[in-house]
């Protein structure tokens, strides 16, 4: 299956937390869209990883995923080495994206960072003819999607740009509480993380305000690209 844009993320829950909305939009808008896990945030302080699983799957569904899959690698302690890079190669020679999302380059979270520098590379590797790799036995074709795009996770950064997505903030929402082990619930005896208090949805919706704001839409998510924008007019531009 060939997808329009496929998301990398670190730990189930990133991507609906930093760029779930920008999901659901282009999902409505028929563009077929994945999303590839590194881990099962087996190390989190609350829940479990099969757990997680669930909630990555009921997650998908309110986002509308064409695809969605978990590569397996040990939460923490994965490193940005040669055979972690082969085994995201794999996933865009798969899926083909001409968009790819990833963690961003600057955060608290060192898995975020890794994560989001292994997605840098891989998509690099990806289009090299001399580097091999198979799927169910049959040799992939290299494949370099259009570019790379980071999405701001819990450390505000200056977005590059701001997708409007004041449309989807509520199907958003939706999709990060299908992740009940990790989001604020009152009702909950578990232990207080940095993304169980409630000030953290609270910021997370603040600053959907102030992205939406700076271009005049309701709500917006930023990201972060490595190299200049371009656009073949200026007409183009909200």
């Amino acid at each position: 299956m060939k997808l329009d844009i496929l998301a990398f993320a670190a730990h189930p829950d990133d991507v609906e937390m930093s760029c779930g909305a920008t999901i659901a939009k282009y999902a409505a808008l028929g563009k077929k869209v994945g999303i590839v896990d590194f881990t099962q945030g087996q190390m989190g302080t609350r829940g479990t990883p099969e757990l997680r699983l669930q909630e990555a799957d009921n997650a998908a569904k309110i986002l509308n995923l064409a695809a969605r899959e978990n590569l397996g690698f040990e939460d923490v302690y994965f490193t940005n080495d040669i055979e972690h890079q082969i085994k995201v190669v794999e996933m865009i020679r798969k899926y083909q994206p001409d968009i790819i999302l990833a963690n961003a380059l600057v955060e608290r979270h060192p898995d975020h960072v890794k994560a989001g520098e292994m997605v840098k590379t891989a998509y690099f590797l990806s289009g090299l003819k001399k580097l091999e790799t198979k799927q169910d036995g049959e040799i992939q074709e290299p494949w370099r999607p259009r570019t790379v795009y980071h999405y701001i996770q819990s450390k505000m950064l200056e977005p590059d740009f701001v997708e409007d997505v004041s449309d989807y903030w509520q199907q958003r929402n939706k999709s990060i509480y299908a992740f009940g082990s990790q989001v604020h619930d009152p009702n909950s005896s578990g232990d207080e993380t940095f993304i169980s208090s409630p000030e953290f949805m609270l910021m997370l919706d603040a600053r959907g305000k102030m992205l939406g704001q700076s271009i005049g839409a309701k709500f917006g998510e930023g990201f972060n690209v490595n190299r200049n924008l371009g656009v073949k007019d200026m007409f183009s531009l909200l």
